[in-house]
């Protein structure tokens, strides 16, 4: 889209989403009523602990009060965040690769400012920390980096009083870890009254639905007041099947008319993991049965429908065939659709209680505790899991066709190949290597969260200066169980000479090549190899706060200049407890090799448990200087106010830090105020990125090396074409204590307009534009499999290899690949090695536009509109001397010009970076009715993984998707509203996978109704 349409856009949209990026707290709650910042000073919002202070003028925060919260017609924390333009992608989210086990699994989504990566941004409940949610995902761009996350559904929507984000570092304020900014949760408190309402919705199409029911219940006491909010949701799961763009991992099909990615073979991501296993007996001479070869030289072999060819009729339409599938070519439509019956977002069960009390203990002290409990309960179903891990077959299995001629009791083995060559009468033992457990069931995921906590404290009044004093403790749990094959019980039940032995060798269908199997072993079999896997993960957050305040400390020529001053202590933990199968308790020994491995289940790869505590001491300072004030009267300056800060956090595993901010909010004239900031930031490495040891991740990616093979040989056209996937293939990653904290420093100016001179019958206006600066050095990631695997095919096409790529050794297959190609054959990946390391610098810059327009009590009623709008300008990465080599060598031809390498130079509009988030809206009441139309809009944005045959990205349309509510108030406290968000049936806009999970919600319409009733 080009630059005019955008801002035409921006310009025309009938409504904008109820995050205005206005001037500041204060300026946003008083604009709407034409009134002074100065009457609402006693409010406090994030940015300073010093009430009232001016200061706050020079902060871009954004606050949404409650009506504009219920007016997003979300359910979730997740919801909400994301109508805000300047939160970026959610890669913390179980839609996001939801087929396999690196999504996010449970209840649980992120919190992501500025596109700057889980972690960066600090979130708070009424004030002050909240706890971890104590489960890490990879989802790090600059690899598979393990990272912690708020736990944005952990926020009860509903129970919300406002919500208020710090668009701006807050490191001297909060912490050194909020980065990118501040998001605080303020919840509803002080209730006098029962007040109850229920919400029924759900996506068209689909077989999704919400059911929450709310209670608020409180009492005003003689000398304080205790307030209770309960909220329990119910959402059902959205399936695979409900939606076109989900229904399967082959969606060619929705990239048909497309001609450049017509032929685009990735575009297919059916698994070569299938019920059709990869078997072997391992090199040796050619084994026949009656004269037909039905092993090759490497000793592979396969079954399959008759349909792909036959070598020996096994009955039922399939055959044995010598050789390796080829799921490449002749064998592409025996790959296993992973979501055939299976969810892309979870069913979720959720309960949030919070009670909060206050008691006025003296005329200046007051007593005041919270208490707050989160659970839920998610069930996901998965595909059936994989053999991630060989395994040799005993040559006794009762159904191995080169099993002995009789079994151990003396009887004859019926399912033993006749006229066989070379195999004695004892059998062989067969290798299997891919294969997916399809009889054994879907895998059914089931989390448990949990989050707790409990806060006491005093505040009150002392010589002048407010003070408050809290202990805060808090903590997380999830509980992660599903089924899995245990490697010992498998290799015994494949050893048994029975009919109950557990039987690989049938395949799957031959009516449905790509889901099912059609003859599965015995409920027997398999009950006596499927365990339920555990992992038990927690974080405690244990806190101890004093802040000191004072809005008038001592004169300045401005005015009164105020100052806070606070210590905080706190402890912080995690601990990741995994099953003892894949821990290194209970490990696997081969019967037929005696070789070992710490992994005992067949999909997981060795995992240790990680755990790790750090105590963090602080203390800070804040002043706010009001220099110059109307009453100087002086020329162009009609106010200048400063705020000063820096905080000294001494962290027990990586030593002290100090950082600095300073802002500033210059009133030239009476309405017109140029603002500005900078501040300095600090994020250390989080418990697991330095306490792990070796661990495995599935390492998805393109081998790029044998699709140079296939492209000299001409077997395909281009790199478009090449479908070498490493599948299978582990990422093998290793913890590094040696890591060195993460700097940053945030830097923002900005002009805020209140024009007076619009007569008052016209309405309140407020304009903000805000340009901010990020830049950040020594970010922990990963070099990731694809850069490992295009710098293995950069070192073999220069006769060399990159020995941190795992290979098996080249199989008469493999040799025949590359045969006439120039290039020396190899097998397939196994493994790549990886280790948490700090990388180069990183740059984020963009522009912040906001509008806000208020018309109150007139005779037509109350007009309101605001407009929010974040544009990216800069997102860049020094990309270090290897990834520099890739890029010259691309450029020279020596590797292909289809190579994808990581995009460092500029990543705006790229992936789940578009340049453009603008959300608006038009809210409009009068006596007891009230309306709404909103709106998002989300620029379109390349996809560098996705090149078509002309060697362009795919390009992620744009999208714009309306929202509107209805609501009438009927006497007696009695309220119902109807909503609908994606009013003309959008959804999300095609993307690699179907849809891009980070940034779009993966459905449609959706409708709601919400009643309430107060007594």
């Amino acid at each position: 889209m080009k630059m005019h349409s955008k801002i035409a856009l921006m310009a025309t949209t009938a409504s904008a989403v109820l995050f205005a990026g206005l001037a500041q707290a204060q300026e946003t709650s008083s604009v709407g009523g034409g009134e002074q910042a100065s009457q609402v000073e006693d409010v406090v919002v994030v940015g300073t602990n010093i009430r009232g202070a001016r200061t706050t003028a020079a902060l871009p925060v954004v606050v949404a009060d409650r009506e504009q919260i219920e007016a997003t017609g979300a359910t979730t924390g997740d919801e909400l965040m994301r109508t805000i333009p300047q939160m970026g992608d959610v890669l913390f989210d179980s839609a996001n690769n939801p087929q396999t086990s690196n999504s996010a699994r449970g209840d649980v989504n992120s919190v992501n400012l500025r596109s700057l990566g889980v972690g960066n941004t600090l979130v708070l409940l009424n004030g002050r920390r909240l706890v971890q949610h104590p489960t890490s995902q990879g989802t790090s761009d600059t690899g598979t980096v393990p990272v912690l996350s708020y736990n944005s559904n952990a926020i009860p929507v509903s129970g919300l009083e406002r919500l208020e984000v710090l668009l701006d570092g807050a490191a001297a304020i909060y912490g050194a870890d909020a980065v990118a900014g501040v998001v605080n949760t303020v919840l509803r408190d002080n209730i006098d009254g029962l007040t109850v309402s229920a919400r029924y919705g759900g996506a068209e199409g689909t077989q999704m639905r919400d059911t929450e029911f709310n209670l608020f219940a409180g009492k005003n006491l003689e000398r304080g007041n205790v307030s209770l909010f309960a909220n329990y949701a119910q959402r059902t799961a959205l399936w695979a099947s409900d939606q076109d763009f989900t229904r399967s991992d082959d969606i060619r099909p929705l990239f048909a008319d497309y001609a450049d990615f017509a032929g685009v073979q990735s575009l297919d991501g059916r698994s070569s993991h299938t019920p059709w296993a990869r078997l072997s007996v391992g090199s040796r001479a050619v084994i026949r049965s009656n004269g037909t070869a039905v092993t090759n030289s490497a000793g592979a072999f396969r079954f399959q429908p008759s349909s792909f060819g036959c070598g020996v009729d096994m009955g039922g339409d399939i055959c044995l065939s010598s050789g390796n599938h080829n799921f490449n070519t002749t064998n592409r439509d025996m790959r296993y659709d992973t979501r055939h019956e299976t969810t892309v977002r979870p069913s979720v069960e959720r309960l949030n209680l919070f009670l909060t009390g206050r008691y006025d203990l003296t005329d200046t002290v007051e007593a005041f505790g919270e208490i707050g409990y989160y659970s839920a309960h998610s069930r996901a179903v998965q595909p059936p899991v994989v053999n991630l891990n060989q395994i040799w077959i005993p040559a006794s299995n009762y159904y191995n066709p080169f099993g002995p001629v009789t079994f151990s009791d003396g009887s004859a083995n019926p399912n033993r190949l006749p006229g066989l060559t070379g195999v004695p009468a004892a059998g062989l033992p067969v290798l299997m290597t891919n294969y997916r457990f399809v009889d054994t069931g879907f895998q059914v995921v089931k989390v448990d969260n949990y989050q707790a906590r409990l806060l006491g404290g005093l505040r009150g009044e002392w010589r002048g200066f407010d003070w408050e004093t809290a202990l805060v403790y808090s903590e997380a749990e999830a509980e992660d169980v599903s089924p899995n094959i245990n490697m010992t019980a498998l290799q015994r039940q494949l050893a048994l000479s029975t009919p109950d032995a557990y039987n690989p060798f049938s395949g799957g269908c031959v009516a449905t090549t790509s889901y099912g199997d059609c003859s599965p072993s015995s409920q027997a079999a398999i009950d006596a190899i499927v365990f339920d896997m555990r992992r038990l993960s927690r974080t405690t957050l244990t806190m101890a706060d004093f802040k000191l305040s004072r809005g008038d400390l001592f004169q300045l020529p401005g005015g009164p200049a105020g100052m806070a001053f606070g210590v905080e202590a706190r402890r912080e933990t995690q601990k990741d407890d995994r099953d003892a199968n894949v821990d290194g308790t209970f490990t696997f020994t081969d019967m037929v090799t005696g070789e070992t491995n710490l992994s005992n289940v067949s999909a997981v790869s060795p995992n240790p448990d990680t755990k790790g505590s750090r105590e963090v001491f602080s203390t800070y300072i804040e002043f706010a200087l009001p220099l110059v004030s109307p009453e100087m009267n002086i020329p162009l300056i009609y106010q200048l106010d400063m705020q000063l800060a820096g905080r000294y956090e001494h962290y027990s595993d990586f030593g002290s830090v100090a950082k600095p901010k300073v802002a500033v909010a210059w009133d030239v004239v009476p309405g017109v105020r140029l603002r500005g900031s900078y501040s300095e930031g600090f994020r250390a490495p989080n418990l697991e990125q330095t306490n792990a040891t070796q661990y495995s991740r599935l390492a998805s990616g393109v081998d790029y090396v044998r699709c140079e093979a296939d492209l000299r040989a001409g077997r395909i056209a281009n790199f478009a074409a090449c479908a070498q996937n490493t599948s299978g293939a582990s990422l093998l990653v290793a913890g590094n204590p040696d890591l060195e904290p993460e700097e940053s420093t945030n830097s923002s100016y900005g002009l805020v307009l209140q024009p007076s001179f619009i007569p008052d019958r016209f309405g309140a206006f407020t304009f903000t534009i805000d340009r901010w600066r990020i830049e950040q050095e020594k970010i922990v990631g990963l070099l990731g499999a694809q850069t490992a695997l295009a710098l293995d095919y950069l070192n073999r096409v220069e006769g060399g290899a990159n020995p941190l790529v795992n290979r098996r050794a080249a199989t008469p297959e493999d040799i025949l690949l590359f045969e006439g190609t120039g290039l020396t054959p190899v097998g397939e990946v196994v493994s790549i090695n990886d280790r948490f390391i700090n990388l180069q610098p990183q740059t984020v810059s963009g522009l912040d536009l906001g509008m806000n327009w208020s018309l109150r009590r007139t005779r037509f009623g109350t007009f309101i509109v605001n407009v929010n709008a974040s544009k990216l300008d800069e997102f860049s990465r020094d990309p270090g001397d290897i990834v520099n080599a890739l890029y010259a060598a691309r450029a020279a031809g020596t590797i292909n010009v289809g190579t994808t390498l990581p995009e460092t130079a500029q990543l705006v509009g790229q992936n789940g970076r578009p340049e453009w988030r603008v959300n608006a809206s038009l809210t409009w009441r009068k006596g007891p009715i009230r309306a709404g139309l909103s709106s998002q809009y989300i620029s379109d944005f390349d996809q560098p993984g996705l090149l078509g045959a002309s060697n362009e990205a795919w390009v992620v349309d744009s999208r714009q998707t309306i929202n509107a509510y209805v609501d009438y108030e009927f006497p007696a406290e009695t309220r119902l509203r109807l909503g609908v968000r994606d009013l003309t049936d959008q959804g999300p806009p095609l993307a690699d996978g179907g849809y891009r999970g980070s940034v779009h919600s993966p459905w449609g319409r959706y409708w709601y109704v919400n009643a309430s009733k107060s007594f």
